[in-house]
């Protein structure tokens, strides 16, 4: 390979654990990331695995050792509360509370224990795409990665989905290879790396099946076109290896717990594995539709937690939530749903490539390789995204999908193969896709969480398109601390915050605003009623996921929460921000003039300047 180019991939790789490192560091604590921390200290502590169940142990085991390493401590009764399907996110708030002037820090040092996940991807992807289209693609597959903004924005948090990404395109590497050459060493290896993917995502176990249909094709090909291959019961045989090593390794991250318990006894609370759900008390009753037949007396060869998670993860999509789509809510999801998502969050200049690559599939068969390489590389990427687009129960994140995108960056990496036959146009179009990919993605860096590409409007549009993970997940209260720390002028304040973080843990003083007519106007209100309401004058920061209805809890003011279960500030899009924290959260200078002017917009009476104030339940504490 040309040295040139191995020093650019190492450029690209420290380049890039770099953009990770910063992000980590500058972000607050996400949504989730407390109750990975806290779960994962159960693991290390107890050998049990109950706490967040529905995603694997693997990436949170690695997310704990800093805060195991530091001492802190943990509630474990919190673990074993009757009726208590989920203890994560209290396990969470409780370390949280239990350590406030270090949980920032040990975060963020969770996040950086996990960036050698990120790094093996990134390594991955450039080793599969030059072995199967060349050096040069190797560099551009190196690249996508590097400097995706999906990959920047996920990949220095805790949630398991970019290390989810990096660890099964890994996997279906080894498998490519052994399809190849099928040879035991290289089963075994295969199946470990299986084990390793399912360890971080409980959709990879796709692959068991995913695998063994793409070797029946792979080998049907092989022997119609006259390729000599091993005999089929040697390579069944290896496809069995590589299953069972692939299921070791996942009872090994579990600690071997629950394993080979008969299904019968699992209790449920699915309807498709515990059976309809209005036969039984509550959502979260359980039971067991295989229990007395002969289903049931089977040993099922899995963590016992690995399986009660696939159920829990399951009966979230049964129950319906309201899911957010281009300013729609509705109960439920769309089929569509993940692929506007890519559309919008993935940068034109990737979709540049990704359109030269498909024109170059079709014109000039030179570009790719065999067709049985690129059904063993896009068939787990294809068939991920066809289960999550399959559950449209709800849609909240984009982010579930992340997983499938390295296999697409190696699969769009072929157009590198210009610069080999000495194409110029497709060499100009591919290095100003690349270029405008990277730059689009570093001019919002670190707000990569945020990013929207510029056919919507870029992050400051992107509320209107999606939210959630997708954009605000808690990420930027560090920067509204900053902000507020240059502005002092800007008190007191009102602040409705998206996340499970305390702002008060960083310094910030505050109360929840007024909320405002939750249908939008004041139709039957009282006049006492509707005085207490706002808007009304002063300093106000409000998350994006608030200002178009999102149904959270928010922090207090108090050192607790309030359910927001009705869209109480999307009054605030009437106005307009004075500045920004990040992309995520809106600040606010209403005057009496301008509260006026959208009271009436609303219904409801103008405030006169003695009651101009943000009324007695919004008063600091």
């Amino acid at each position: 390979m040309n040295r040139h180019l191995l020093w650019l991939s190492g450029v690209a790789l420290l380049v890039h654990a770099l953009l990770l490192m910063w992000a980590a560091r500058s972000h607050s604590p996400t949504v989730q990331e407390p109750a990975h921390v806290a779960s994962g200290l159960t693991h290390w502590t107890t050998g049990r695995f109950a706490a967040y169940r529905v995603n694997p142990p693997l990436v949170r085991l690695a997310a704990s050792l800093p805060a195991l390493a530091s001492g802190t401590e943990l509630d474990l009764l919190l673990c074993n509360q009757p009726g208590v399907v989920r203890p994560e996110h209290a396990l969470g708030d409780q370390w949280v509370r239990s350590h406030p002037s270090r949980a920032c820090w040990l975060v963020t040092a969770g996040r950086w224990a996990c960036i050698p996940f990120m790094l093996f991807g990134a390594w991955a992807c450039w080793r599969w795409a030059s072995e199967l289209y060349g050096a040069w693609s190797g560099l551009i597959a190196l690249l996508l990665w590097c400097f995706s903004p999906n990959v920047l924005g996920h990949g220095w948090q805790l949630n398991p989905d970019a290390a989810a990404g990096a660890l099964a395109v890994g996997a279906s590497w080894a498998f490519w290879r052994w399809l190849n050459r099928p040879e035991a060493a290289r089963a075994v290896v295969t199946g470990a790396l299986l084990g390793l993917a399912n360890l971080s995502k409980l959709t990879w176990i796709i692959l068991f099946a995913v695998w063994p249909a793409v070797w029946v094709v792979w080998r049907a090909a092989r022997t119609k076109a006259g390729i000599e291959s091993r005999p089929w019961p040697r390579e069944l045989g290896h496809l069995v290896l590589i299953s069972l090593v692939g299921l070791f390794v996942i009872n090994s991250g579990y600690g071997f717990e629950g394993t080979f318990q008969k299904l019968g006894k699992y209790r449920f609370v699915s309807s498709a594995l515990g059976g309809p759900v209005e036969e039984r008390q509550d959502e979260y009753a359980t039971a067991n539709r295989f229990a007395g037949t002969w289903l049931g007396r089977l040993p099922v060869p899995l963590p016992r937690e690995y399986l009660l998670g696939i159920d829990l993860q399951r009966t979230d999509f049964e129950r319906r939530m309201p899911s957010y789509l281009r300013g729609q809510w509705r109960w439920g999801g769309w089929w569509y749903y993940y692929l506007y998502a890519m559309a919008v969050k993935m940068p034109l200049g990737t979709w540049v490539l990704a359109a030269a690559a498909v024109a170059v599939s079709c014109s000039d068969r030179r570009y790719s390789g065999t067709w049985r390489d690129e059904l063993a590389l896009l068939a787990p990427a294809l068939a991920l995204i066809g289960l999550v687009s399959s559950q449209t129960g709800f849609n909240h994140h984009m982010r579930y999908v992340l997983p499938a995108f390295p296999f697409l960056f190696i699969w769009i990496s072929k157009v590198g193969r210009a610069v080999e036959f000495g194409k110029r146009p497709l060499v100009v179009i591919a290095a100003t896709g690349m270029v405008w990919s990277m730059g689009s993605s570093l001019w919002i860096y670190p707000h990569s969480l945020s990013y929207f590409n510029e056919l919507v409007g870029g992050p400051r549009n992107g509320h209107a398109h999606l939210l959630d993970s997708n954009i605000d997940w808690g990420q930027d209260l560090l920067y509204l601390k900053r902000w507020l720390d240059q502005h002092p002028e800007a008190s007191p304040l009102g602040l409705a915050y998206f996340g499970l973080f305390h702002p008060r843990i960083t310094g910030i003083q505050f109360a929840l605003p007024p909320k405002g007519p939750a249908g939008g106007a004041a139709a039957a209100e009282g006049k006492a009623s509707t005085e207490k309401l706002g808007p009304k004058p002063g300093w106000y920061a409000v998350s994006v996921n608030f200002l178009r209805g999102f149904r959270f809890s928010a922090p207090d003011g108090q050192g607790d929460g309030e359910w927001l279960g009705k869209p109480y500030y999307t009054y605030f899009q009437r106005f307009r921000p004075v500045a920004t924290a990040g992309y995520s959260i809106y600040i606010y200078h209403i005057t009496l003039e301008e509260a006026n002017r959208v009271r009436r917009e609303l219904g409801l009476p103008e405030l006169a300047e003695r009651g101009a104030g943000r009324g007695e339940s919004q008063e600091q504490g």
